[in-house]
C-alpha cells in the first residue's frame, strides 16, 4: 500500500468519511474514527499490483467465477476501519459500490515506509475478516512474497524466483518472476542479466 500520511486531527463518523471521500482528489484511510492521507505509489509498487490484477482477472473471467478482483480503488471494511488494498478479490454481490465485507484474498505491495503498517494493523485486522482466506505481502524493493493462510492458521510462508505461488482461494499459481515482471529492484535486475547472459552461452 502507499505510505499512510499525517493523521488529520479532526475525528470523524463513518459516514462522514465515505462521503468525504466521494469527493476527494486524495485517498484516506480511516481507523477508528482517524483517517489518514495516503501518498503516492512508486512505478514498480503499481507494476507488481497490475501484474497480480491482470493475473487474477484473466483466470477468474476464464472460469465464468462470481469472484472479481479489484485494484487500489476499492475500500475493505473490517470492524471500524477501512483501507485500500492493492489487490483484492471478493466474490459476494454487496450493495455498495464502494467497499467490500467480505474479500476472499488481499494483496498488499509493501516497501520500507509500509511494512511496519502492513504487517500490524492491517494484519491484524485482516485476518479478522471472517471471508479472508490468505493476505499476501509482496515486497517492491527486493524478490519476497508472503503468503498467510487461514488453512494454516496465518503462518507465513515466503517465496522468492524459482518457485510458483499458488493462490490457494482461487486456484491460481503464479511463477514469482510473473508477479514482478517489468519491475526494476536489484533482485529482478540481476535475473533478467543472468538470463540473458544463459541464453547468450547456448546460441
Amino acid at each position: 500500500m502507499p505510505l499512510l500520511q499525517q493523521q488529520l486531527e479532526q475525528q470523524i463518523s463513518e459516514q462522514e468519511y465515505l462521503d468525504g471521500e466521494l469527493l476527494s482528489d486524495v485517498k484516506h484511510e480511516f481507523i477508528d474514527g482517524s483517517v489518514y492521507a495516503m501518498a503516492g505509489a512508486s512505478a514498480d509498487h503499481g507494476r507488481i499490483a497490475g501484474n497480480l490484477f491482470a493475473a487474477f482477472l484473466r483466470h477468474l473471467q476464464g472460469r465464468n467465477s462470481p469472484c472479481e478482483p479489484f485494484q487500489a480503488d476499492m475500500k475493505v471494511k473490517t470492524g471500524k476501519k477501512f483501507f485500500y488494498p492493492d489487490v483484492l478479490v471478493a466474490c459476494e454481490q454487496e450493495e455498495n459500490d464502494y467497499y467490500r465485507n467480505a474479500p476472499l484474498l488481499i494483496v498488499e505491495v509493501v516497501s520500507q515506509s509500509t511494512r511496519k503498517a502492513d504487517n500490524t494493523v492491517k494484519r491484524l485486522s485482516y485476518q479478522n475478516i471472517p471471508s479472508l482466506q490468505e493476505y499476501v505481502l509482496i515486497e517492491q524493493d527486493f524478490v519476497d512474497v508472503e503468503v498467510c493462510r487461514r488453512t494454516n492458521n496465518w503462518r507465513p510462508e515466503h517465496y522468492y524466483l524459482g518457485d510458483a505461488v499458488h493462490f490457494a482461494s482461487i486456484d491460481l499459481t503464479l511463477p514469482v518472476e510473473d508477479i514482478y515482471a517489468r519491475v526494476m529492484n536489484d533482485d529482478m535486475q540481476a535475473y533478467r542479466n543472468n538470463l540473458e547472459s544463459s541464453q547468450a552461452k547456448n546460441q
